[in-house]
């Protein structure tokens, strides 16, 4: 995967520029239940984008044979949850690779939404009062990190 965003790193250093990916706390690669995924998703310091995309093409390889349960992957919205844990997994490695920019990954809480059949805890605007705490932060800010709500958690 390339990311075609990243030539504004050629802007003015004085520039701050942040990325916050959007996540729900139950796609951690934490929570993965195939352990060979979660193994490789979690070596934040060996893990590469070619080994994340080795893991999303084994599991389009099991759910194309019907194999995703007997082979460990997640039961429930299984590519959601998959993909969602290799969007973790590439923003720890853009977050690596660009350290001039503060790169992090959010999850609002369980909020209102179609998603969540608006049984969410939180509001909208609850929800996206984390999110755009992250996205403003200033320069020397923290970059890497998963934040649940405005604490650090643990990916």
């Amino acid at each position: 995967m390339r990311f075609p965003v990243l030539p504004l790193r050629d802007v003015a250093a004085t520039a701050t520029f942040c990325f916050c990916t959007l996540q729900s706390s139950s796609t951690l690669p934490k929570f993965l239940p195939n352990g060979w995924a979660k193994n490789i998703l979690s070596d934040v310091e060996n893990l590469t984008e070619e080994k994340i995309d080795d893991i999303l093409n084994q599991f389009l390889k099991d759910f194309k044979e019907g194999s995703i349960e007997t082979k460990g992957w997640p039961a429930i919205m299984s590519a959601y949850n998959i993909s969602k844990a290799a969007l973790h997994g590439y923003s720890r490695i853009l977050a690596k690779t660009y350290s001039s920019f503060y790169i992090n990954v959010v999850c609002p809480g369980y909020v209102k939404t179609d998603m969540t059949q608006n049984c969410g805890l939180q509001t909208p605007d609850e929800g996206a009062e984390s999110v755009v705490r992250l996205a403003l932060l200033p320069n020397g800010s923290p970059s890497g990190l998963f934040f649940l709500r405005s604490e650090v958690g643990s990916f």
